[in-house]
């Protein structure tokens, strides 16, 4: 399938700091995606890492010296700078941000960021006190200007011991940052979904027992929207069916909210027929056979009340089922805590869509209610297993499989 980052030259610029070491896994991040890196290494910055290291994870030079790069064909840095698609700063220090602020052109990483003509990207790095300090702000205003983008920094404890913003953003969030950098400009003229009717569900479901207490799941409906957002974005006509969740509703999108499984699937009935479906939504798989009109009471002595279960309606398997209007693709989810590809595979069959993105949501994986996610997409062509990504990062990557398939589709047609 389709990733943004597949064949894009990176030009990557690392400072001193710590958080170099964060670099190394970036880069191998970026080459998993299909990108091309070249690192550029300050005096600094080899404090930290080695130019051996990063010429064996780039597999190509490193660059140190600005006077290394003249030759009678071109000025070197005038030619490296413009070659990429995409300069990242990371970490970017207090130090190489005043620089860039200035228009300095001191060595080779300033000189190279005045000569490109191409986007820069900075992942800020620094003590808490740094980054907070006037001169910093008003040189990180300036590069927001000049329309540098910035990715952090975040809060979090600091090498020095102290705690607070000025941690270096994490390699995932950087990767993400790129691949949403490639994906607006990309897509910012073209809208290659125009016409194109997908419907999303997101969030949880609540199942009321009474007025005031329900069964529900720990979704947070952030892969559900990021998934509207990165289809949105690609001109898609979109409806989200989505649950209760604090997310405000994305931009260009047919927001319908909803509260119970019955309320969900009414929606979506509704808002057919549409060439694509992705049930996102972590839908309660059952409800009580009667909800309470008044709030059960908790008395002294009196018996433990119990609970009767019914199964709510499958709403995956009723669309992917559907004798007429069915859409052309079909994609659920499969929040598994063992066995996953196994049961997910089984749950493809089972409900009869076409496509099924399994992810383990074990609790020690944080990924229920945080921002990561790692899927396997199911078909009936095979299985493909995605790299550790951010969940906007994993909604471009599905909105870009589903372009193909029904960029395919209509080739054979």
């Amino acid at each position: 399938m389709a990733d943004a980052l597949q064949n894009r030259r990176i030009l990557l610029i690392i400072s001193g700091g710590i958080a170099a070491y964060k670099s190394l896994e970036l880069i191998r991040r970026l080459r998993d995606h299909g990108a091309s890196v070249r690192a550029v290494l300050t005096e600094a910055g080899s404090k930290f890492v080695t130019p051996l290291t990063l010429a064996t994870l780039t597999g190509d030079k490193v660059y140190t010296d600005l006077f290394d790069l003249t030759d009678t064909a071109a000025i070197g840095h005038i030619e490296l700078s413009r070659d990429a698609d995409l300069v990242v700063v990371a970490p970017a220090s207090a130090d190489i941000l005043a620089k860039m602020s200035a228009g300095l052109g001191g060595d080779l990483a300033t000189t190279l960021l005045l000569a490109t003509d191409k986007p820069v990207l900075v992942a800020p790095a620094m003590n808490v006190r740094m980054w907070t300090h006037r001169a910093t702000q008003r040189n990180v205003e300036q590069l927001m200007a000049d329309g540098i983008h910035f990715v952090g920094p975040n809060d979090g404890d600091m090498a020095c011991g102290e705690f607070g913003p000025g941690r270096m953003a994490e390699p995932a969030e950087i990767l993400a940052a790129i691949t949403q950098h490639f994906s607006e400009n990309e897509f910012s003229g073209a809208k290659p979904l125009a016409g194109v009717h997908v419907l999303v569900t997101s969030g949880p479901t609540h199942e009321p027992i009474d007025p005031v207490r329900y069964l529900a799941n720990r979704s947070s409906g952030k892969q559900g929207h990021a998934i509207a957002t990165a289809l949105a974005r690609m001109g898609a006509n979109v409806t989200l069916v989505s649950g209760p969740t604090n997310l405000t509703a994305p931009a260009g999108v047919t927001l319908k909210r909803v509260e119970t499984a019955r309320d969900m699937l009414a929606a979506c009935q509704a808002a057919l027929p549409a060439q694509v479906v992705i049930c996102a939504a972590a839908v309660a798989d059952w409800r009580v056979d009667v909800d309470a009109t008044q709030k059960i009471k908790k008395e002294a002595g009196a018996a433990t009340p119990s609970l009767t279960l019914v199964e709510n309606p499958d709403i995956l398997a009723t669309i992917s089922k559907l004798k007429t209007n069915r859409p052309d693709l079909v994609i659920g989810f499969a929040a598994e805590t063992e066995k996953v590809i196994e049961h997910a595979i089984a749950k493809r069959l089972r409900k009869g869509c076409d496509w099924i993105v399994a992810n383990d949501v074990s609790p020690e994986t944080g990924v229920m209610g945080g921002d990561l996610n790692t899927v396997h997409l199911i078909s009936a062509d095979g299985q493909e297993d995605w790299p550790l990504l951010p969940k906007q990062a994993v909604a471009e990557r599905l909105a870009r499989s589903v372009l193909t398939y029904i960029q395919n589709k209509k080739s054979k047609a």
